[in-house]
């Protein structure tokens, strides 16, 4: 259930905090925009992923044994984006027009950001942050054999991820204009 108490879907202040996922009895639902005009909308996510600078050092010089990790954690991020509708559960499935993603390298940390656009009755913003963790989980999953190798020891190959997490995930736009 999502409360919502300051903000519509639209970014509008609301006065009257309503449960805009449960029906009168209770009961969880799918909120009705039916009734709503299509708008353009585009929504802005982004977080980063800590690594160890080894392993950024790897990533720039493409040298990760499972391949490219950009690139598929891009293809990654694109299919959450169009699959977001099935993986949380009151999400409307909304035609995608437009998903971008940029990924910076820091010293310590991969930064993406996933932009996504839509035209319809109901915003992107999950999809956006969808994109978001999906991506980043993607960078840790190509990168975690490097991750782990240099944390533990030669007897301990299963180790933790000490200096990996996922960090500071948010939307950071949200803007709808009217067609």
């Amino acid at each position: 259930m999502t409360m919502r108490d300051s903000t519509e879907d639209d970014g509008e202040a609301r006065d009257d905090p309503e449960l805009t996922h449960t029906d009168e009895s209770g009961e969880v639902q799918m909120v009705d925009v039916g009734d709503k005009p299509d708008t353009a909308r585009r929504a802005v996510a982004a977080g980063e992923i800590r690594l160890r600078p080894e392993t950024i050092g790897a990533i720039r010089d493409n040298d990760v044994k499972k391949g490219d990790v950009l690139a598929t954690a891009r293809v990654g991020a694109v299919q959450a984006v169009k699959h977001t509708w099935e993986t949380i559960p009151m999400c409307h499935q909304i035609p995608i027009t437009n998903v971008e993603t940029d990924f910076e390298l820091g010293d310590d940390r991969v930064t993406l950001e996933v932009a996504v656009e839509t035209t319809g009755k109901t915003g992107c913003e999950m999809e956006a942050l969808e994109g978001v963790t999906t991506g980043l989980n993607v960078v840790w999953d190509m990168v975690k054999a490097v991750e782990k190798r240099a944390e533990s020891s030669p007897e301990d190959a299963d180790g933790p991820y000490p200096a990996t997490g996922i960090e500071d995930v948010r939307v950071v736009e949200k803007t709808k204009r009217e067609l």
